[in-house]
């Protein structure tokens, strides 16, 4: 059996232990478009901030594709011919499948913004050569401007603050984080950021680029050295175009399958299912990856597996302050401000979570999330307040401890 993998990050190394775990000897390519070997992509801040090395954002060991007979094909896939189940590839050659994994990611969102490329020093985030390039141009007396107050644009502050100058964030919404954080929430965090040193323009967007000068739709300017594009992401959904169902991303699922045969997707690029709002989206996070792509692989190889758990999640850390959501923010809200707890339930389920500060136990939330779990068979009271299994029935406390069966 040929099995073809484009993506060599979390969707594709999950798939190939999923391929794994089912069939030890069938021969399994990755074809990726970087030099490297797979990484975990939001270290790439933490190695612009000194506490991590290139080696140590390796996400499996540098025997990883030798241990389990996987070739590393550096090339890019420019085309797919699902009829002959074959892959053309950049450099004139192709590569032939018989079941085929499609784990490009997603690619940073550039706006056509005027004058853009008069700007000389301007990075994107998402990648390590990104971070690469722009860690040539840090210096102490360089002043950065950094569009976009999501998470990818806040992690890069946090990297280059103590290397620069000065770091002015912009962003279009009224405040920062805003697809994860409620109003309180996203004020806290923003306070915290100031107090480090770092600089907010919200409710703005810029107008124009007069090299090193932007140019507000107010008319106010902000000067830099630096720019950096966070502004969001975009799913490569290209080389399934006209092959499979395709709408934000490439359509998935509860098996990683897409509309066509032989061919699965996981991760960045596809959307699918999420049961904490029982909307299809996309959801760009790690661990959905992983486990989307492993679902991927076993199914492919052979095996039975599904995976119907997926929510939008984030954990994340900002200069020592922890912060955890998930699922959506719909319902009545359970809510504590000493350390920031926001719950939202209705129908008798927990909806979704946001811990600012104390994270501890989240977990639980996750968990009663993902199953869906009613809240008359726990005491959600006690849950609210102080998270732990003691809320659970007995019976339920002995299934989660890995005493009995589901």
């Amino acid at each position: 059996m040929r099995y073809v993998i484009i993506g060599n990050s979390a969707a594709g190394i999950g798939a190939a232990e999923g391929i794994r775990q089912i069939d030890r000897h069938g021969e399994i390519t990755i074809i990726t478009n970087e030099p490297h070997h797979t990484y975990s992509r939001p270290l790439i801040s933490y190695l612009l901030l000194g506490k991590v090395t290139e080696e140590k954002m390796k996400y499996r060991g540098g025997s990883f594709y030798a241990e389990n007979n996987i070739r590393l094909l550096h090339s890019t896939a420019t085309e797919i011919d699902a009829g002959i189940k074959q892959i053309v590839l950049s450099d004139s050659g192709f590569i032939s499948y018989d079941k085929l994994l499609v784990a490009a990611g997603s690619s940073a969102f550039v706006p056509p913004v005027e004058g853009l490329d008069t700007v000389k020093d301007k990075f994107t985030f998402m990648s390590l050569d990104d971070a690469r390039k722009l860690d040539e141009v840090l210096v102490q007396n360089k002043r950065v401007l950094i569009i976009g107050a999501g998470l990818v644009g806040l992690k890069c502050a946090e990297g280059i603050l103590a290397r620069v100058s000065q770091i002015t964030v912009l962003d279009l919404a009224p405040r920062i984080l805003s697809s994860i954080l409620d109003d309180d929430g996203a004020r806290l965090v923003q306070n915290h950021l100031e107090s480090k040193g770092i600089a907010f323009r919200l409710s703005g967007s810029v107008k124009r680029f007069e090299q090193n000068t932007a140019v507000l739709d107010g008319g106010d300017t902000i000067s830099f050295d630096i720019l950096v594009l966070a502004v969001g992401v975009r799913p490569n959904t290209a080389l399934l175009n006209g092959i499979a169902e395709i709408d934000r991303g490439i359509i998935i699922n509860e098996k990683s399958e897409t509309s066509a045969s032989d061919i699965y997707a996981a991760g960045d690029c596809t959307q699918t299912l999420d049961v904490s709002s029982g909307q299809n989206k996309t959801m760009a996070l790690l661990p959905n990856a992983y486990m989307q792509g492993e679902c991927a692989g076993i199914n492919m190889a052979g095996g039975e597996k599904s995976f119907d758990k997926a929510i939008p999640m984030n954990a994340i850390g900002f200069f020592g302050l922890h912060i955890i959501t998930a699922g959506h923010y719909n319902g009545e809200v359970y809510a504590e401000n000493e350390n920031y707890k926001r719950l939202f339930y209705s129908d008798n389920k927990l909806n979704g979570y946001i811990l600012i500060g104390n994270v501890e136990k989240a977990g639980i939330y996750t968990s009663l999330i993902r199953e869906r779990t009613p809240l008359d068979t726990i005491d959600f009271t006690l849950v609210c307040k102080r998270p732990g299994l003691m809320a659970f029935k007995k019976e339920d406390r002995t299934v989660k401890l890995g005493g009995g069966a589901g």
